[in-house]
């Protein structure tokens, strides 16, 4: 089971402006062949068809517990994309062309199925698919495999953010490096301790420091790249016996963090009447919002006076 909270794992700026093109780059770090969807699911169903977990808990803690991150990831690059998106329809009539920048946009999926949204595919707008997952039962296999992921999500952060200097792509592929790089370190300390092959020697893929990206180094000095966040109330405690020691950068113990991280509010993007999201007339929609208001106050009052 999973507990949600209505929070975003990294804050985010608000752009001043739209920049459908580097919603679909940043499309890549979603729902591309080494996106956060793909980390996601290959994880998820990894921690799913796990046999034999209580001989090796810590192993299935392991993934099962960074399975659940990813959940947090999808939401914010996600959020960065609608971010990017706001504000490209312009104000016209039905009859106009509210939609006419989606016709110069790289990813039209964007802007018509999707009304200004993200959407689960990559940066050329390709679907992502099932195809993307690895679960193959085999623990040393599926944890290199794991890595390789990592490693290989890395490298198309580092592109995505070379290619556009937006504020909004950077800050994630900035969050993302350094919460990405902690998953790569926790698959190598985990293959490490199988098969005592000094996995972590290899990192970071490719080899060019966080600290060239200054979207990195405030996540840094907060520790967060030696924190690995234990997302459940009593569960995946056994996590710890991996992550522990000398974080590879030499800087500190790495340490497990029991509990999400505090999060930030997730921006409340204004309704897209032109594109009748959620609908056409705002004002009626204000109307009814007010009149389930007044009902529910009404319905509350009943109750207290009961």
């Amino acid at each position: 089971m999973y507990l949600r909270i209505d929070k975003l794992q990294v804050e985010l700026p608000i752009p001043e402006e739209p920049d459908p093109k580097a919603a679909a780059a940043l499309q890549e770090l979603l729902g591309g062949r080494f996106g956060e969807m793909s980390t996601l699911m290959n994880y998820t169903y990894q921690s799913f068809n796990f046999r034999g977990r209580q001989k090796i808990r810590p192993y299935y803690d392991l993934i099962a517990n960074i399975a659940t991150e990813e959940l947090a990831h999808i939401e914010y690059v996600a959020t960065g994309i609608n971010l990017l998106l706001n504000g490209a329809a312009k104000r016209e009539k039905p009859s106009g062309t509210p939609l006419a920048a989606g016709l110069d946009a790289p990813n039209k999926y964007q802007f018509l199925p999707m009304g200004l949204g993200s959407v689960v595919g990559n940066s050329m707008g390709a679907f992502w698919t099932g195809e993307y997952v690895f679960a193959s039962g085999n623990l040393v296999l599926d944890l290199l495999h794991n890595f390789f992921l990592e490693c290989g999500a890395r490298l198309l952060k580092i592109r995505v953010y070379q290619m556009t200097a937006n504020p909004v792509v950077r800050a994630i592929a900035g969050y993302g490096l350094v919460r990405g790089g902690v998953h790569a370190t926790a698959y190598a300390k985990a293959l490490e301790s199988l098969t005592g092959v000094e996995m972590t020697k290899l990192l970071p893929i490719p080899k060019i420091d966080n600290s060239q990206f200054p979207e990195t180094i405030k996540y840094e000095k907060q520790g967060l790249h030696r924190i690995l966040y234990r997302f459940s109330p009593e569960d995946y405690r056994e996590l710890s016996q991996i992550w522990r020691g000398m974080a590879p950068t030499g800087d500190g113990e790495l340490i497990v963090v029991d509990g999400p991280p505090e999060g930030f509010p997730i921006p409340d993007l204004p309704e897209v009447p032109e594109t009748y999201a959620p609908e056409f007339d705002p004002e009626e929609l204000a109307s009814r919002a007010k009149r389930f208001s007044e009902e529910l106050e009404k319905a509350q009052r009943r109750m207290r006076e009961k």
